[in-house]
């Protein structure tokens, strides 16, 4: 897919097709699917900066990361059969979250936009971002000062 505007500098991005099932009877994609499409560009993103989810239970790190807060901002339908791309990029890394910004793209219209904050958990409650994968998670964030208020 050719794009005029260039994707943010720290941003992943991760292409996906519109299928029939993404879809209500219209042909328009069904808003729940967003949901779906946002966590797969943020799971690429992920193993894009080698942290893949399968790697972490495999080691036996006794934590997961859970979706907190989540606002959606839907500007345009996509289509069955549209090519899309997530944009996903880390905009700040707290000590026990990770907010991060998504967009969904139909060439260079943006479709919807959210802000996601991550938090990880372990034994049912927040628990600090293990270091390594902190600092993993900065040198690919967008901030300076990559701190959440």
């Amino acid at each position: 897919m050719q794009r005029k505007l260039q994707p943010h500098p720290h941003a992943r991005i991760f292409e996906l097709r519109v299928y029939y099932e993404d879809t209500d009877f219209s042909g328009v994609v069904y808003h729940a699917s967003y949901l779906r499409f946002l966590e797969r560009g943020r799971t690429e993103f992920l193993r894009a900066i080698g942290l893949e989810h399968r790697t972490i239970f495999e080691q036996g790190d006794s934590f997961y990361f859970a979706v907190r807060a989540m606002t959606l901002d839907f500007k345009k339908p996509a289509l069955m059969d549209d090519l899309l791309v997530v944009e996903t990029r880390i905009e700040a890394v707290g000590g026990a979250s990770i907010g991060m910004a998504q967009k969904v793209l139909r060439g260079d219209e943006i479709l919807v936009e959210a802000k996601v904050k991550i938090a990880v958990v372990g034994a049912g409650k927040a628990i600090r971002i293990p270091g390594q994968m902190r600092a993993r998670l900065i040198d690919n964030s967008e901030a300076a000062n990559p701190i959440l208020t």
